[in-house]
């Protein structure tokens, strides 16, 4: 009979952020860092974990301003202050060296962290993590540019993020899209996202900074794609192959949670990858 990973949580602190992670697998095991997106918090991996848990280290932490993690009080919510954080939390569990596993927000975020530490990189897995201009929608784009957020952060906006281009919304377990929304709801939630959503277009701005740590570096990557998202396209995942070329590109039908409703065929994606193609041992 199969066993489930065993699985602990717990906090760190790094420079006044009490940052939360999910942790499972042996800690002597090949790590994985998983970073999570918008609005979402390191429960959307949970199930990864089990899929994958038996094998490998894998850790997922909650960004300041999402889950769990607690930010003190005038904290200023930018792309580069999450990597900061990101970068803190690594060096306090120690991790030399693991695969990146990054998801929306955990493109920028994981992106800006490869460029500064190359050498920590055994290995890419992209899903819908955008760094190209021509993987950005129209409906992307308007949101970039836009001086207000809107309705962003209701209900109906954040389950049809998990809902759309899904062929099957069945398959989608509402626990996911209620607890982000109840992390939404949370008091000093909405600042702090207005201040990421504003500060998005300073992303587009580093992507041929990213481009051009990939071209130079070329890490084993995998790209594993919703090809149905409304923001991040297909053109995107494509795109990779410029400056990824031996990348392994998968485009799926389904839409911008991809694990919620293909994660039987991502996790064996990501098990090859990790045992065959990533850097773990080099």
């Amino acid at each position: 009979m199969n066993r489930l990973p065993k699985h602990v949580h717990d906090f760190v602190d790094v420079g006044g952020v009490r940052v939360f992670y999910r942790a499972a697998g042996p800690v002597d095991a090949p790590p994985v860092l998983l970073l999570h997106g918008f609005p979402s918090g390191s429960h959307q991996y949970r199930r990864l974990m089990d899929a994958l848990g038996d094998r490998f280290r894998l850790i997922a932490p909650d960004y300041p301003g999402f889950g769990f993690t607690e930010a003190p009080e005038g904290f200023r919510y930018t792309f580069e202050a999450l990597t900061d954080v990101v970068d803190g939390f690594v060096a306090a569990l120690g991790l030399q060296r693991f695969v990146l596993y990054a998801f929306d927000f955990g493109g920028p975020v994981g992106l800006r962290l490869a460029a500064r530490h190359p050498e920590r990189i055994a290995g890419l897995v992209l899903q819908n993590a955008n760094a190209y201009e021509e993987g950005l929608s129209d409906l992307a784009r308007a949101t970039i540019a836009a001086d207000e957020v809107g309705e962003l952060f209701t209900e109906p906006v954040t389950r049809g993020q998990y809902e759309g281009g899904v062929p099957d919304p069945r398959l989608v377990d509402p626990a996911g899209w209620t607890l982000d929304q109840h992390f939404l709801d949370r008091p000093g939630r909405v600042r702090a996202q207005t201040e990421l959503a504003l500060d998005y277009r300073g992303n587009v701005a580093q992507y041929p900074r990213w481009q051009r740590y990939l071209r130079e570096h070329r890490p084993p990557a995998l790209i594993v794609w919703g090809a149905n998202d409304a923001f991040f396209t297909a053109a995107g995942a494509r795109a990779y192959l410029r400056d990824l070329p031996g990348a392994g590109l998968h485009l799926l039908d389904t839409g911008h949670f991809a694990l919620e409703d293909r994660l039987p065929e991502i996790a064996a994606l990501v098990e090859d990858f990790l045992i065959h193609r990533s850097l773990f041992t080099s």
